[in-house]
Formats: C-alpha cells, sequence, structure tokens
C-alpha cells in the first residue's frame, strides 16, 4: 500500500517535472543565446521532454509499470 502511494507520488511529480521543463525551454527561461542553433537545440529538447513527459503520464494512467512490478502483482 505505502509503495503504491510513494509509486504514485513521484510517478506525477516527475511529470510535472519534464512537463515544467518543457515549459521553460519553450519560453526561454534560462535566457540561452537566440541563435538558429541554440534555438533548434532547445525547441528539440523541449520536444523531448514534453513526449517524455505525456509519455510518463500516460503509463501512469493506464498503471503501465516496470516488469518486475507486474510479476509480484500476478504472485497475489
Amino acid at each position: 500500500m505505502l509503495t503504491k502511494t510513494l509509486r504514485l507520488v513521484f510517478g506525477i511529480f516527475m511529470i510535472i517535472i519534464y512537463l515544467g521543463m518543457s515549459y521553460l525551454l519553450i519560453v526561454n527561461f534560462f535566457d540561452w543565446s537566440t541563435t538558429t542553433t541554440w534555438n533548434i537545440i532547445r525547441y528539440g529538447m523541449a520536444a523531448i521532454f514534453g513526449a517524455y513527459g505525456i509519455y510518463r503520464a500516460y503509463r501512469q494512467v493506464t498503471g503501465i509499470d516496470y516488469y518486475r512490478n507486474r510479476r509480484l502483482e500476478e504472485k497475489d
């Protein structure tokens, strides 16, 4: 019970971190240079963080977890 609650809280926290980082990169919060190369890198990293945040949110909502934990639940 405690493990599932901690996993839920940590999962939500990490989703917020990834999507927040994506947002911060899109709005240039870190004040990186606005040359074409840095813009491409910044938007590329924002897309990666955003996509992974959405993927983690999908896994969190559907309950998909690591393979070792699924085997433990099947034994119960």
